[in-house]
Parts: C-alpha cells; structure tokens; sequence
C-alpha cells in the first residue's frame, strides 16, 4: 500500500480532551501535554528505548496526520511530534514566534520524554526548524535527516506563480482549489492524479488562516545559508527530482554546505514521503542504524 492510500483508510488521530488526555490510535498515542505554559498536541509512538527517539518537525500547516504513513513504515524506533501552536491541536501563541522558538519547543518535548538526545527530522518548512534545532542543541542532536526543504530566505526559490499559490492557506480551506493547484506546487505524481490530493486535503486538521501565517512570519527573514558549515552531525539530505516548491538545487547547496552530509534524490515532486512512503522510510532507516564512528555517541 502506498503512503497516501494509507492516508485514505487511516482515521484521524486526534485527541479534544483536556490537558493530559490520551488517545490511541494504532500509531501514535495522542496527548495534550503542557511546556511551560504552552499546550501542544503531541504524538508518541513508543519504540526501543535503547536507541534516541526520532524527533520529527512537520512543514507549514501540516498536523500529526499527515505523517503518520511514514511513520506506519518506519522500524519500531520511539517516534515523538507534536502540532505546531496554532496548527492541528495545538493551540495559538498569543504573539508571533521564530523559527527558533519551535525548535526550543522541541527540546522541551524530548525533556517531557526524559530523552537527552534524539535524531531530528524536518520536512519542508519542519526542515528549517530541524536545521535551527541542530544549531542551538547540538549536544541534544545525534543525526540530521532534512526532506523537501532549503536554507530560508537564501534559497533557490521557486517560481513565482509557486511561491503566490503558498502564501495563503487557501489550498487548506478549499478542497476544490487544493486539486487545482495540487500539481502546480507539488510536482511529481501530483500532475497527474488529482485524486491523490483529495487523500492530503481529508487528513488536514485545519484550525484558523493566522496559524498559518504565524508560521509564515517565523520563517520570514530567516536563514541558515551562513552556519550551516558549522553543523557536525551526520545528516541525510532528502528531496524530490521534480520539486516545483523546493528545487532540487537546494538540497545540492545544502549537501555542499554541511560537511557530514549525504544526499538522496527521489525521482518524484515535493510529497516523495507520501508518495514514495516504503522508499523513504528505508532510507531513514538505514541512515539511522549506521554503525556509529568513533566520537558519536
């Protein structure tokens, strides 16, 4: 079964109790947990606790859901993520937030889980945070793995008509439109099978437009182009050959930049962890149980 036919037979996994309910729905076990005064929605799939767990960072709007084929495909490693506020179940911030501020988040997530140290994931947008993650937690980061994603405002970017169609969450809040554009920014299989992003639109969690633009606003003048060369940790870079969204280019100036870096290209658009879930989850895991060299630990 592909990743998105998975979507489609999937339930929601989604929690609307109180602070500290739990539900489970085969994947994850769901909760309302608090971080310093922030409520986020948090997904926890126990694994073995003898290696670090997988924190994973999802891209813009984008809610639990949405990565649960992959993660349905990945070994039985401990899997930890959460909605981003104002995102899924999460609820808002009452002020606007950076990149790093979810990144922290992030860590105090791994703490609620008594982990010390976890592999980071980061899709798209998620990228950017797992890149910011890896800069303020080095010690806290054991291995990188970056899907789908670029260095911010210095970037390759992409086409104009792209860039217009993601600056507001329309395609989020009109399924219609969603299909209409569904080629156009995420390339790939998505040219030419509309139907594959009626599967994304009915595992959305949407919540409100200023979620989603709080998420614009974090990434607005960010970038990691200049410290990049300074990030140490083995890092799987992963992207799509037909990437109308993040061109391929920037997964090459990112796999130039980072000096322990590895780079796999998936001969399809922006959604290859949908698309491609088996393929993509064999990757991760691979890169994930490499023996460790002397001096990772």
């Amino acid at each position: 079964m592909t990743g998105l036919a998975a979507m489609a037979v999937n339930p929601g996994i989604r929690t609307h109790a109180g602070q500290g309910a739990q539900a489970d729905f085969g994947i994850f076990d769901i909760r309302l947990i608090d971080v310093d005064g922030q409520r986020l929605l948090v997904g926890h799939r126990p694994g073995d606790r003898k290696r670090p767990p997988l924190l994973m960072f999802n891209g813009i709007g984008g809610n639990i859901e949405l990565l649960a084929p992959l993660a349905e495909a990945l070994s039985r490693r401990e899997l930890i993520i959460f909605d981003v506020p104002g995102v899924g179940g999460s609820p808002m911030l009452n002020f606007p937030y950076r990149m790093s501020t979810i990144a922290k988040l992030g860590e105090k997530v791994l703490a609620h889980f008594n982990h010390p140290r976890a592999d980071v994931f980061g899709i798209s947008w998620g990228g950017g945070v797992a890149q910011e993650f890896a800069r303020l937690h080095p010690d806290y980061c054991r291995r990188l793995i970056l899907c789908a994603t670029a260095t911010g405002m210095l970037m390759v970017p992409a086409a104009p008509s792209v860039l217009w169609k993601m600056a507001t969450p329309r395609r989020y809040m009109n399924k219609r439109y969603a299909r209409d554009i569904a080629g156009d920014i995420y390339g790939g299989e998505f040219r030419g099978n509309a139907d594959l992003a009626d599967n994304v639109h009915q595992n959305l969690r949407w919540q409100s437009p200023l979620g989603y633009y709080l998420q614009v606003v974090a990434g607005a003048g960010w970038t990691s182009v200049h410290w990049l060369h300074r990030l140490s940790q083995p890092t799987l870079i992963m992207a799509g050959e037909d990437d109308p969204l993040v061109p391929l280019a920037n997964a090459k100036l990112m796999h130039f930049l980072i000096p322990n870096s590895v780079l796999q290209v998936f001969d399809c658009g922006h959604l290859f962890l949908l698309t491609r879930t088996q393929e993509a989850a064999r990757a991760i895991d691979t890169f994930l149980n490499r023996p460790e060299p002397v001096g990772e630990n």
